[in-house]
This record gives structure tokens, C-alpha cells and sequence, in this order.
């Protein structure tokens, strides 16, 4: 069996920014265990598989250990060559996902996903946390994600967390977030819980950090980048209980599976 398979950079402008993504078009789902080897094959934080349906697609996100509820940089890698290299010309594409029904458009500032807001709340700080990121003094809050809320973006790249204290934690990752200075806030994403230490734009992520910035900020258009050494850029909107989550993207590496 002969597959196409591409490699798309997230929430980039350019090759060697953003978050790489791979995409494997299928015209029907192969077994749960063949997607989890390519995946694990493909060491990327996300492999994106899609088959064709009535409404749309069906679309699922692997990591190399597990499945995911939601992934927004390979969704945002997944359109982009539905766009570019599979001739698709609609204007939205409808994806059935296990988050729901999403959907992607074009926009002013790249493909534009609209996504199911999740605001974060209080919570007690886990034993450990703060000690496992290096970090002295946080507010944390809690979504799908820790939300770990310091007040100087220079924290952010010094960042180094002891990712073995990090995972087992009960949340599916941590994001680590400040203000921004030429942006209106920064993130890092660290995510040892599903085999990925260190995501390098983490679109799911923003579904809790947008509502929290917004609020925070007294906005609702706004702009952020998420990354240490690697970096990607965001433009959130809140829109009701939606969360609209736009980048762009270019193609890295074309192929084909042999299986």
C-alpha cells in the first residue's frame, strides 16, 4: 500500500518556523494501531490522519504514544493541503472530530479555525509544579491544561522544566504564559503526559488562553506567539463561545508510506 503523507509547518511564514505537522490523507480509516506506528514513525508532536464524508471529513490527531481530543496546528496543517495540494476550492472545510464539528476558513490572516472555547478556572496549585518549571511565583489556573500565569515575558525562553516532575500530573499538559511586549501575550506548551515534551505552537492551547487574555485584557481580537527556540504566531478572536484561531503555513517535505 502506497500513501501520501506531507509535512506541513504551522503557524509559519516560512520552513523552520512554526509547528510541524504531518498529514496523511486516507480514503478510509486504516486500524487504530497501523495510525498510532505511523505516527509513532513520524516522531512529530502530531500526525494528522482525514477521510472524506458526507458532511466534510473525518479527521483524528496522533501523537507518537496516544490519540488526542484536539490539535489546532496539524487541523490549521491538515486544511492547508486540503487547500494547496488537493485542489480543494470551497471556502470552509467541515471537520467530525472527537472535539466536535470544526471548521476552517480563509481569512485576512491565513486559514482561520474556529474552535470550542474552554475557560480556564482557579484551581490549587499542584504540589510540584512551580518547582518542576523553575519558577518561584505563579498564578495557575486550570483548563485542559494547566495555565501557569507569570507577569515578565523574559521567563518564558529561560525556561528549562524537569519534564519527569512534570509528567503524571493530573492535566493533559502545561502552558506557561506572560504579556507580551511586541505581541499581547507569549506561551510556552510542555506536554510530557502524551509524548510531547515541548510543542512549539500548540493551537488547542489557545482555546483556554484566548478567553483568558481577552477578559484579562479587555479585548477580543488578539495577537500572541508561543515558542522557545521555536516560534509561531497566533491571531485569537473570541466569538461567543467559539474561539477563532488563524495562522499560516508552507509545505516542508512531500512523500509517500509503504505499508
Amino acid at each position: 500500500m502506497q500513501l501520501s503523507i506531507y509535512q506541513v509547518d504551522a503557524f509559519a511564514s516560512r520552513p523552520f518556523e512554526g509547528n510541524p505537522a504531518a498529514v496523511c490523507p486516507l480514503d478510509a480509516w486504516l486500524d487504530d494501531q497501523t495510525l498510532q506506528h505511523i505516527a509513532a514513525e513520524n516522531n512529530l508532536s502530531e500526525t494528522a490522519f482525514f477521510v472524506p464524508d458526507e458532511h466534510g471529513y473525518q479527521l483524528r490527531w496522533f501523537t507518537p504514544e496516544v490519540e488526542v481530543d484536539l490539535c489546532g496546528h496539524a487541523t490549521l496543517a491538515s486544511a492547508w493541503v486540503l487547500m494547496h495540494e488537493l485542489n480543494y476550492d470551497k471556502d470552509v472545510i467541515h471537520f467530525s472530530t472527537r472535539s466536535g464539528r470544526l471548521s476552517v476558513k480563509r481569512s485576512a490572516h491565513g486559514l482561520e479555525m474556529d474552535f470550542p472555547c474552554r475557560p480556564p478556572q482557579s484551581c490549587a496549585t499542584p504540589d510540584g509544579l512551580l518547582d518542576a518549571l523553575g519558577i518561584d511565583a505563579a498564578s495557575v489556573l486550570s483548563a485542559d491544561d494547566y495555565i501557569v500565569v507569570v507577569e515578565d515575558e523574559s521567563i518564558i525562553p529561560r525556561l528549562h522544566p524537569d519534564l519527569s516532575r512534570l509528567k503524571g500530573l493530573p492535566n493533559r499538559g502545561v502552558a506557561v504564559t506572560a504579556p507580551g511586549k511586541d505581541v499581547d501575550f507569549v506561551s510556552r506548551w510542555f506536554g510530557p503526559n502524551v509524548g510531547v515534551n515541548e510543542d512549539p505552537v500548540t493551537g488547542s492551547a489557545h482555546t483556554a488562553l484566548t478567553p483568558y487574555w481577552a477578559q484579562r485584557l479587555g479585548k477580543s481580537q488578539l495577537s500572541a506567539r508561543q515558542g522557545g527556540a521555536r516560534r509561531g504566531y497566533l491571531h485569537c478572536e473570541m466569538a461567543g463561545d467559539r474561539v477563532l484561531i488563524s495562522g499560516n503555513a508552507v509545505v516542508y517535505m512531500r512523500g509517500h508510506l509503504y505499508l
